[in-house]
């Protein structure tokens, strides 16, 4: 019973470490837009409408510190910035996919 319930208990963290990761506002509207080809800032802005400029940037932030996204600076004139999804951001794609298609099930438009 006791090595049951410390596997319940590593369940239960990972689990809500993910949900943490991927379920602040914004976080998973931002992942899907660099999933779906939009790498670059002004791309990320204009496929998540309504987030302003602080809360996009603090997300992008986050989501590089806990190594989803990359950030890519190209040397050109002048500089680029693109952000793009590592192989641990890459692997959220089927999560999302589902809340995604779970949402059109599920989730009203407002009216």
């Amino acid at each position: 019973m006791e090595g049951q319930r410390e596997d319940v208990q590593d369940t239960c963290v990972r689990f809500h470490a993910a949900i943490e990761l991927i379920g602040p506002r914004w976080t998973g509207a931002i992942l899907r837009a660099v999933l779906t080809g939009h790498h670059r800032y002004g791309q990320i802005k204009a496929a998540v409408p309504g987030v302003s400029d602080t809360m996009l940037s603090q997300r992008l932030k986050t989501l590089e510190e806990q190594g989803v996204l990359e950030r890519q600076v190209i040397t050109t004139s002048p500089v680029q910035v693109e952000y793009h999804a590592t192989a641990k951001g890459r692997d959220l794609e089927p999560v999302l996919d589902a809340v995604r298609s779970w949402s059109h099930k599920w989730i009203q438009l407002p009216s």
